[in-house]
């Protein structure tokens, strides 16, 4: 008997705002970016407001509690499912596979996934709590983070990053023009995608390199840039889905797992929740590695990357920059990896980066990929993750 999902749910309407650095670019409160992506999203699948009755959402800037009452409400759209996902980077990947679930159980038929990421208007933007001591997203006294982490050193995306990446290279080597290829290779996809922040703008392996070291050994050139954004999928039933205006995209399989928040406590900082969340979705999806046509692999940072694909079964274990070296991840390569330039280059517009591997894994499949669109593309794996390295989502999204 075949556990999880059964593919019968797809997505079928995307929206996404192409990344930006500047935070006055969209004044509008989060409420209301998380209305216009829907709205958008609707636009993009042929549907109208009124037919959606399910919807997943993280967290808004206006209120502290009842998210999702508080977009139905506003959006005078009575639903009968809503979700509240809180795994950052993962969060994406969560709310597709929890809107696939609850379609697939008869609660509802079409859901909207949105993340608004773009700050609100600027004189009613509230002042901050300190709650993120040190740069922590839990470095409010009492939380393991403030107590064991900030107090001695483990601060900031950055340092912890650089940690695995330092425990890599003691356990497996490192290959520094290695790491770099993959910011290379995304680069050039993201030259061929004009919504891409970076598109037009070309880099090298000695570029990469001689970018400033901002936590060794990781690179300016390998570290995600902080950008605004937002972005949003309509998931939606078969019978739905067949009405819609492109080719639906099922959802046929998903992992999550979930282990710590920080590399501190992982029993291996380098076996990471996606050797679970990976192993789940391909087998609920009845599918080999060899079957994927592109991965859409979270990129925060270059050693995620090489991390996530050992852990995803891509290749063995220490053997991932030996893999980068022997392929070409751009869009036109044998092993597209994030074809829209990834987080790198596209940008990654806060908790909306994760879903811009969603949409992009979409519109491939749907061949809607424009001048970046990956040959015969049908079977697309995609990756959430959240906290560092601790939270992880897996995707096998499929066409027709």
């Amino acid at each position: 008997m075949k556990r999880g999902l059964k593919g019968a749910a797809a997505i079928v309407g995307v929206a996404e705002w192409r990344p930006t650095r500047d935070p006055t670019a969209l004044s509008l409160f989060s409420i209301e970016q998380w209305a216009q992506l829907a709205r958008e999203a609707l636009n993009d699948a042929g549907l109208a407001a009124e037919q959606v009755n399910g919807l997943v959402t993280s967290k808004l800037a206006e209120v502290s509690i009842f998210a999702p009452a508080t977009i139905s409400e506003y959006l005078g759209l009575p639903v009968n499912f809503a979700e509240y996902v809180d795994l950052g980077g993962a969060s994406a990947g969560a709310m597709v596979w929890r809107a696939a679930a609850a379609i697939e159980l008869g609660l509802c038929d079409v859901v909207v996934c949105a993340l608004p990421a773009s700050p609100g208007p600027p004189s009613l933007r509230p002042v901050p709590q300190d709650t993120t001591h040190y740069g922590s997203f839990a470095g409010a006294y009492g939380s393991p983070q403030a107590e064991f982490d900030i107090p001695h050193g483990n601060v900031f995306q950055n340092v912890s990053y650089a940690m695995i990446a330092q425990r890599y290279a003691a356990m497996h080597g490192y290959d520094p023009r290695a790491m770099a290829k993959i910011a290379v290779d995304q680069r050039i996809s993201a030259c061929a995608n004009p919504a891409a922040f970076f598109h037009g703008k070309p880099i090298t392996i000695d570029d990469v390199l001689a970018s400033p070291m901002i936590a060794d050994p990781l690179h300016m050139l390998e570290i995600v840039m902080s950008m605004y954004g937002g972005a949003a999928v309509v998931v939606a039933s078969a019978d739905v889905a067949r009405t819609c205006r492109h080719r639906p995209v099922w959802i046929r399989g998903f992992g999550e797992h979930l282990a710590f928040k920080t590399p501190t406590y992982a029993e291996d900082m380098l076996r990471t929740p996606m050797a679970v969340a990976a192993s789940s979705a391909l087998q609920m999806a009845q599918v080999a590695h060899a079957d994927i046509d592109m991965v859409s692999i979270y990129d925060c940072y270059t050693i995620t990357v090489v991390t996530s694909l050992e852990d995803a079964g891509f290749c063995g274990r220490g053997q991932g920059m030996a893999f980068v070296r022997d392929h070409d991840l751009s869009f036109r390569g044998e092993f597209p990896c994030n074809p829209h330039g990834g987080q790198l280059s596209f940008g990654q517009a806060g908790i909306a980066g994760g879903m811009s591997h969603v949409c992009d894994a979409t519109r491939q499949i749907q061949a809607r990929a424009g001048a970046n669109q990956v040959k015969d593309c049908h079977r697309a794996f995609v990756t959430g993750n959240g906290g560092v390295m601790g939270e992880q989502v897996a995707l096998v999204l499929q066409g027709d």
